[in-house]
């Protein structure tokens, strides 16, 4: 078992002893967290203790666990029908739901909408239009970047070597680094912005070296990398891809399946980029937990013919109906606004916490996409792996709940209504932990 079964009650204990023997090995548990109920914010395990979520089912629950406008939604609907197959038939719920998402697409063309069930598979669905769109069959994607884990979003992720172990890549990608700003790969030029030195080193020695630029389809892109760490792009650098995808007819493909749904502050993270993207990538926070994702393209894009793609279960009626009741809560109880207004605060009393404590070596974020970067040496920015791990283990047993992104960051992205008083009562529980795992792993060089 590779996470520690501290903080598990008797109850909790006997789920994961079972689930042990019937579940299979891949999935990659966090902590020993069994959960019976939740409500908002708030999480009860199977032993009764209560968690603050600061995770919201990895950036899923963008108005919290249960909304009751939500769950009023879902109700009415499954009193209704809860399939008939949207590749097949029609009904209003899938057709109400693609108008709001052409109403709020970060785009000025008009647009059409895919649905699907899922992340991975809304990048599929790119992948496929690209290539019939274009008629190219290459791509670019980005180091450090997750996409997904069927074999064409595969072909993208490039976070952790085991998710790509032992699978033949679908697609062929070649990968640049991302342009992160703490953490340079490239060399650049005396006052060049990192943004452009990525953008130049993929236009000047990729398509110099190894690709010509009119064989590539599209670019794959996180406007904030998730699993890669929270990293927020530097500067410049969309505006510079936008324009070089101009250049060559290639697509900008933008994955906004953590990103969307108003948790950066707006609707899509790519319109603080001040750029329009050819396709749109959404999932997670769209539906509530409920299974839904799929791919927002400009009208023009949308050729593909008839059975040219489909899904049994895509834009489910349920599940359509769960996501249309969360935009429509999103704007009506002023999410976005509130999510700028909370990762602020959020982000406010990290930067404060770097004075008390070494470890943080970078906070950085959007809106309620918040991460930070734990190194034993500010000056050296060695990753401090270990202590991150123990500051999720240790605030998960003092009723926090987070989880990792990157080698060696903590991510937060609660609810975007998570009520203040949540949020001190979390960030009071982080520092606490950050304190106990400074003292062990600073003192022992992390």
């Amino acid at each position: 078992m590779h996470f520690s079964l501290e903080g598990a009650g008797p109850a909790g204990l006997s789920w994961i002893e079972r689930d042990t023997a019937s579940l299979s090995p891949s999935y990659s548990r966090e902590y020993a967290l069994v959960v019976d109920r939740a409500q908002g914010s708030e999480v009860w395990d199977m032993d009764g203790r209560r968690y603050l979520d600061f995770m919201a089912g990895v950036a899923v629950l963008n108005v919290g666990h249960r909304h009751p406008a939500v769950q009023a939604a879902v109700e009415e609907q499954v009193g209704k029908f809860w399939h008939i197959c949207l590749s097949d038939f029609f009904y209003p719920q899938a057709i109400t739901l693609a108008e709001k998402l052409q109403a709020i697409a970060p785009m000025s063309e008009p647009s059409k909408v895919y649905f699907g069930n899922s992340g991975t598979e809304a990048v599929e669905a790119a992948i496929k239009l690209a290539m019939y769109t274009t008629g190219r069959t290459r791509f670019i994607g980005f180091m450090g970047a997750f996409h997904g884990r069927t074999l064409g979003s595969l072909s993208f992720t490039a976070s952790k070597a085991v998710q790509r172990a032992n699978y033949l890549s679908g697609v062929k990608v070649y990968h640049v680094p991302y342009p992160n700003p703490y953490r340079p790969v490239l060399v650049s030029q005396p006052g060049e912005d990192y943004g452009d030195t990525v953008v130049d080193f993929l236009e000047e020695e990729v398509f110099r070296t190894m690709l010509s630029p009119t064989d590539v389809a599209g670019i794959l892109v996180e406007p904030i990398q998730g699993e890669g760490g929270y990293i927020v792009p530097a500067p410049g650098f969309f505006p510079r891809l936008r324009e070089m995808c101009d250049k060559y007819g290639i697509l900008l493909m933008v994955d906004e399946i953590q990103s969307g749904a108003g948790r950066t502050g707006k609707w899509w993270a790519v319109e603080h980029e001040q750029v329009e993207p050819d396709i749109v990538c959404f999932a997670k926070g769209i539906g509530s937990g409920m299974p839904i994702g799929g791919i927002i393209a400009r009208d023009s894009l949308m050729t593909w013919g008839r059975g040219s793609h489909g899904s049994t279960f895509g834009g489910n009626p349920v599940a359509a109906t769960a996501a249309l009741a969360t935009l429509e809560v999103i704007e009506r109880e002023g999410l976005m606004a509130k999510a700028a207004e909370t990762g602020e605060f959020i982000m406010d009393c990290l930067t404060e916490m770097e004075g008390r404590h070494p470890s943080l070596g970078e906070v950085r974020g959007r809106g309620l996409m918040v991460g930070m970067e734990l190194v034993a040496d500010r000056q050296t920015k060695e990753r401090a792996v270990d202590l991150r791990n123990h500051v999720i283990q240790r605030a998960f047993e003092m009723g926090l709940l987070l989880i990792p992104c990157g080698t060696n960051s903590i991510r937060m992205t609660p609810a975007l209504n998570i009520d203040r008083g949540l949020v001190e009562e979390g960030l009071n529980i982080f520092e606490r932990a950050l304190t106990e795992a400074e003292a062990v792993h600073l003192k022992n060089g992390a």
